[in-house]
């Protein structure tokens, strides 16, 4: 059996909710084969983070090199970069092996408020990587921080959709996490001709911590097992409202979401 293998390029959460960890349990969750590239690590729990120490872009490049020179991939996707060189180091390892499904999630602040990414590295982000992408998955904030607009309405989302498009990214899904709508969460997926809605219940909950990480996770996972955009996302939607739907408690802040509910419930309808 040779498996379809995914790689993350991210930072490492003690707290064990988001980045890395949160991106290996959910490729294991998906059944895929998961590898990493550390960025950073930081002390973190669900009340905040209370310290980062990045890696060096010589060393974020040779972890890719390694994976690159023996195993190889069939996706993989970005979280916390921190800075412009470690952006500019993944950019070009990225087009030197032509690892094409590339997903962003453009990671710049914690869940407890804490900057994930420095002011300087945007610029980095939105010219060397986002031209790679395959998708790119912003919130909302990040999403406004990316497209220097404000985005209040549908509309407004559609149009920074239309704005990160025309960046590079083949497609752009800017989740709604953070809309004012107190009964829904719609994210909003362009692939340059049309768009899609994905709308799910909103879950009053403060477990919460991860989630990007582990929506963007779900569908690099689907996409190196040959699934489309569309159904990539599909997944990943139901993957990640199992997640908050099915609450686990840890830690007295924002706690992690269920990465093992999916698969879970997927076992239990089998049976049915």
């Amino acid at each position: 059996m040779v498996p379809n293998k995914a790689l993350t390029i991210a930072g490492s959460d003690s707290g064990g909710g988001a980045g890395i960890q949160a991106d290996l349990k959910t490729f294991q969750e998906l059944g895929v084969f998961g590898m990493t590239a550390l960025t950073a690590v930081t002390a973190q729990n669900t009340l905040g983070v209370q310290d980062v120490f990045p890696l060096t872009a010589v060393m974020v490049q040779k972890q890719l090199e390694s994976i690159g020179e023996d195993i190889g991939l069939d996706a993989l996707k970005t979280g916390m970069l921190f800075n412009a060189e470690i952006i500019t180091a993944v950019a070009e390892t990225v087009q030197f092996y032509q690892w094409e499904k590339l997903v962003i999630d453009p990671v710049m602040i914690a869940k407890g408020g804490a900057s994930l990414l420095q002011q300087q590295a945007v610029t980095a982000l939105k010219s060397k990587l986002l031209p790679l992408a395959m998708v790119v998955t912003p919130n909302i904030p990040e999403a406004e921080v990316l497209t220097e607009m404000t985005i209040k309405t549908e509309m407004d989302k559609q149009e920074a959709a239309k704005k990160l498009f025309a960046m590079g990214a083949k497609n752009v899904i800017i989740k709604g996490g953070h809309d004012e709508d107190s009964t829904i969460s719609s994210d909003l997926l362009y692939d340059g001709k049309e768009f899609t809605s994905f709308t799910t219940p909103r879950i009053e909950t403060k477990n919460t911590h991860g989630t990007g990480c582990t929506f963007s996770a779900a569908i690099t996972a689907e996409l190196a097992k040959g699934s489309s955009i569309h159904t990539a996302v599909t997944t990943a939607k139901d993957f990640i409202q199992a997640a908050i739907v099915n609450q686990i408690s840890i830690g007295s802040g924002h706690g992690p979401t269920n990465h093992w509910a999916y698969k879970r419930l997927e076992a239990v309808k089998s049976r049915i």
